[in-house]
């Protein structure tokens, strides 16, 4: 049976995830409460911190505030500055390979690389989204209208992928073939990259805030309705003319966060009202991880082994689920 060892937070998790074997969990007030061998807290921003990732080698992470600071933390709390905008809201941030780390403010978005030199990638919109390809220093900028390509380690042309709409959180799929959008409207978007050719995906009853690609990128699952919709993006048109999966459907509740299991065909699904299953893709069996709480998953991941899922919510709830004694 899955148990569940609770974290104290001190409110909105903004993102949760592991470092190694190490969880973590960073909220909106400011605070990273980090949960190994032991407990280690700490405040890298002057104010709130506003978005967090791990890096590449998941040896640190990367943290962004209201403060125009991005900083770079390791598991020990220690906290070195990667790169300041002062007075720049700074909420959007990616890391890349070889330390590499973008992060956007308005129209403007920035690359520092490993070796301390940046570039700035302006854009006549304001900027919704970041995303490092898996593979090289190719950096998606979701926006208006779009989204475009650009290199981020040389001076090569962008690449401008055009739909009429506002653009806002990014993925590349984990063969580099396909770029996924989320939009304004209740749908994403996405773009074959050989062709450009377009692919639409709707039928959304709210706004999707959450998507992970399942093992070796088969499916990609999503937020937004009363199930978790997987799309197909296998083939070789992607999820056209495919019907995508529909896992965990409740009638009264809204997926709000999915997390797909490193391993396996499966997925964890977080509801508005802190429930999560675990949901198997062949047959749509479920397995009950947590009871509903007090407020809206946030925030899931697994760890590398796909041992542990780590989640967190709106209401400042977070803990650490373990599928095996």
């Amino acid at each position: 049976m899955p148990t569940i060892a609770p974290i104290d937070v001190d409110g909105f998790v903004v993102r949760a995830g592991f470092l190694k074997d190490s969880a973590w969990f960073a909220t909106g007030e400011g605070e990273i409460a980090f949960s190994g061998t032991g407990e280690t807290r700490c405040r890298p921003h002057k104010a709130g911190l506003l978005a967090a990732e791990c890096t590449h080698d998941a040896t640190g992470l990367i943290t962004s505030g209201d403060d125009g600071c991005i900083y770079r933390t390791a598991g020990d709390g220690s906290s070195v500055l990667v790169a300041e905008r002062p007075r720049k809201w700074i909420d959007l941030i990616a890391a890349g390979p070889s330390g590499a780390v973008a992060f956007a403010s308005g129209r403007t978005a920035w690359v520092r690389l490993g070796d301390g030199r940046e570039k700035e990638f302006a854009h006549e919109r304001a900027v919704g989204g970041l995303a490092f390809a898996p593979k090289g220093m190719r950096l998606a900028v979701s926006r208006y209208d779009g989204a475009t390509l650009w290199w981020a380690g040389t001076d090569g042309a962008p690449v401008d992928l055009r739909w009429k709409g506002a653009h806002l959180g990014v993925s590349f799929s984990p063969d580099g073939k396909y770029l996924v959008t989320s939009m304004q409207e209740n749908a994403l978007h996405g773009w074959r990259l050989s062709d450009s050719q377009d692919m639409r995906m709707t039928g959304y009853p709210a706004k999707v805030k959450s998507f992970s690609w399942s093992q070796k990128g088969k499916y990609l699952a999503t937020s937004g309705a009363n199930a978790a919709i997987l799309w197909p993006f296998f083939g070789k048109t992607g999820p056209m003319g495919q019907t995508p999966l529909q896992l965990g459907t409740r009638g009264d509740n809204l997926v709000s966060a999915v997390a797909c299991h490193p391993q396996e065909e499966v997925v964890a699904v977080g509801y508005q009202d802190g429930m999560i299953l675990m949901c198997r893709f062949a047959d749509n069996a479920e397995v009950l991880l947590r009871r509903p709480g007090q407020g809206p998953v946030s925030s899931m991941d697994w760890d590398m082994a796909g041992d542990r899922l780590v989640f967190g919510t709106e209401a400042g709830e977070a803990g650490i689920v373990s599928l095996r004694d």
